[in-house]
């Protein structure tokens, strides 16, 4: 238990990065999408380019959807629609029937003619209910009825031919026949109590058809003989004919119903894990072999993995629910973002490996990615440099186009033509390149979240009219011209060795900034001839020296400067000596007497190659100051006994500085300083 505390403690920070890695890996598996995706393209008409197929399971061979129409269509041919009769109107308008003929004769007849109202009213009641039994029916609705209908009386059905229902038409015609053959009644008056007592009382019943529709439906076999196991299918290079299509068709649709087995499932997921971690294995181990320094950093790992997390959940989405849409996510956002805060190389493996990872859960795996990638070099490419935010509106467009020429290139290599070309892709494309814009908030928010510096926060960092650089100009007016000096110096080395020239300019705009406290202690803002150290102990003077770097800090994160800032104002003294105090007190009091440690910066000493060359940078422009006759060769000596002096103290050991990169810092500063003090070279005559 002992040991384990122990080896926690002392490497939480390493298992907090796996961890992590493990949860992203996890989240990104959980989100992928769930579904095989048949490992075959077709197209009806086209030879089959794949080896031999031979069938590895029995399946049944599904008919075409035309075939299916047809049959459907046969089928509904012959349904028989349902019909309900309703008993209870026929009743009640019976009632009515017989209070109008009462009435009707009466007015017509009177008292008179008994044996006639009889007779007329036996007919008229046994038509009425001749047509009331068999069922009337609105001629609309039954227009398109043909055979036989079922005609629900309440519970009971019974199938009855559709001939022997009447409309309204065909009852008048049916009342006029009957009546003309009987004697003895007043026709005139029958017909029309029968005309206007008619009523519709067959309804056609929605519910019950459309279950006699689903039956017949359900009956329909999808079907068409069977595929059996080690069956051939297909050869390469034979022609994919209609017959061949469907029985591929079928393999396919198969192929995706069994994987919903649990089993076969679990194997499917498990590769999903094998693929994710094999792909994050490979750009981790790409980064530990080129960039480990990385790997180091708990902000840098979060922020690359956040990033991919960014990408990965929303497409995953996206391709699970409509699919159709998948070429409208901006996937080039990745490297447009990435490439703010890493370099080319980092941001291009990282794009690549979630490319990969999606392109085995897309059909057209190979054009996505040859799709993507060039979009996402393009992305890279173009914000390479980014000093200006419109570039990322240059780059946005720069996308679009490589979509387009990928494209049309496709639709010429695939289709051999233009015929396909479909301008439905093309406004995805230009959604795409719209929505890689929101690089702009997701670039600051990494920027905020994990403390990370991009080009152009280094720009904003340098303006001059900035409120720190302000109160420097206004207190220290040398100092500020110094570190507009040391900054052009070291950035024209960073520019020549490698490395972030903004970084390095804004960090020697900053580096001296504690000498706002106490600015006339210091040299460079001495202008009456009067030197207050003259008045103070060596000591005294010494700590008022150091306390710069100390001050500087602290008033960096006064105003919340970046780390990678603050960093430029810790080790620009590294751990050398006070040189100009400790030399006088050690001639004045003897070496026995002074305490070296009293007269060291505390450090640490520089550990990039920017916060190396800056180092350099400050200590030759401060002393070009100094020097009694700045001809050529004295600033040569110069430069070199200075660098040489550093190297000595091994103050560049933790720097990933050169010594090719050394001497042309050398031949650079000895350069500036030429054209600083005017000093023309001499030719030989």
């Amino acid at each position: 238990m002992q040991k384990l505390v122990y080896f926690i403690r002392y490497r939480y920070q390493i298992l907090y990065r796996v961890l992590f890695t493990l949860l992203t890996v996890s989240i990104i598996v959980v989100f992928l999408p769930k579904n095989v995706r048949f490992n075959y393209k077709y197209v009806q008409g086209l030879p089959w380019s794949y080896s031999e197929l031979i069938a590895p399971f029995d399946f049944a061979i599904l008919k075409t959807p035309e075939q299916l129409s047809v049959e459907k269509k046969q089928m509904l041919q012959n349904l028989v629609p349902y019909y309900s009769l309703s008993v209870n109107l026929a009743d009640s308008m019976r009632k009515v029937l017989h209070q109008n003929m009462a009435e009707s004769w009466t007015d017509k007849w009177g008292i008179t003619r008994p044996l006639l109202k009889k007779n007329t009213f036996s007919q008229i009641e046994k038509l009425f209910d001749f047509v009331a039994i068999h069922g009337l029916v609105a001629s609309v609705d039954f227009s398109s009825v043909k055979g036989e209908i079922n005609v629900l009386d309440g519970n009971n059905s019974q199938t009855v031919e559709s001939r022997t229902i009447f409309t309204p038409q065909t009852a008048l015609q049916y009342f006029e026949f009957e009546l003309s053959k009987v004697e003895n009644i007043d026709k005139y008056f029958a017909l029309e109590m029968l005309q206007n007592n008619l009523f519709i009382n067959l309804t056609f019943n929605k519910e019950y058809t459309a279950k006699e529709q689903e039956r017949l439906i359900n009956q329909l076999s999808y079907t068409q003989g069977l595929v059996q196991k080690g069956e051939h299918i297909i050869s390469k290079g034979e022609l994919v004919s209609s017959s061949k299509f469907q029985i591929l068709y079928s393999l396919e649709t198969e192929f995706n119903l069994q994987f919903g087995d649990t089993k076969r499932f679990q194997i499917f997921l498990l590769g999903q894990i094998l693929l994710v971690f094999l792909t994050f294995g490979v750009l981790l181990l790409f980064i530990f072999n080129f960039n480990p320094q990385i790997l180091k950093d708990n902000r840098q790992v979060m922020l690359i993995l956040l990033a991919i997390l960014t990408t990965v959940v929303p497409l995953s989405i996206l391709l699970q629910s409509t699919p159709e849409y998948i070429l409208v996510f901006p996937l080039a956002l990745l490297p447009l973002v990435l490439r703010s805060f890493f370099k080319a190389d980092i941001t291009f493996i990282i794009h690549l490996s979630v490319v990969l990872i999606f392109a085995a859960f897309i059909s057209d795996g190979f054009q996505y990615i040859f799709l993507q990638m060039i979009s996402g070099i393009v992305a890279i490419i173009g914000v390479k440099t980014m000093h200006k935010r419109g570039q990322i509106f240059i780059t946005s467009f720069l996308i679009f186009l490589s979509y387009l020429a990928v494209y049309f290139m496709l639709l010429l290599l695939m289709d051999g033509g233009l015929a396909k070309f479909d301008l439905r892709i093309i406004s995805l494309f230009a959604g795409s390149s719209i929505l890689t814009l929101f690089s702009f908030p997701l670039i600051y928010l990494f920027e905020k979240t994990f403390s990370q510096l991009t080009n152009i926060s280094l720009l904003e960092l340098a303006d001059m009219n900035s409120p720190l650089l302000r109160e420097l100009a206004h207190k220290a007016p040398g100092t500020f011209q110094h570190s507009i000096q040391v900054g052009n110096m070291a950035e024209a080395v960073i520019q020549e060795i490698g490395g972030n020239p903004l970084l390095v300019r804004a960090g020697a705009l900053y580096h001296d900034i504690g000498k706002t406290y106490n600015p006339r202690y210091f040299i460079e803002n001495q202008i009456t001839g009067l030197n207050p150290h003259d008045e103070l102990s060596y000591e005294e003077s010494v700590v008022i020296i150091k306390s710069h770097v100390d001050l500087g800090i602290q008033l960096a994160k006064k105003h919340k400067l970046p780390d990678a800032i603050v960093d430029f104002i810790r080790t620009h003294h590294g751990n050398r000596r006070v040189e100009y105090f400790y030399r006088n007190a050690v001639k004045d009091l003897g070496e026995s007497a002074v305490s070296e440690k009293q007269y060291t910066y505390s450090g640490p000493i520089p550990f990039s190659k920017e916060t190396a060359v800056l180092m350099m940078a400050d200590s030759v422009e401060a002393a070009s100051r100094s020097i009694f006759r700045p001809d050529e060769d004295n600033l040569n000596n110069l430069v070199d006994a200075i660098i040489e002096s550093q190297m000595n103290e091994q103050q560049f050991i933790n720097s990933n500085i050169t010594f090719r990169d050394i001497n042309i810092t050398k031949k650079i500063f000895k350069r500036f300083l030429l054209n600083i003090y005017h000093i023309r070279i001499e030719y030989p005559k």
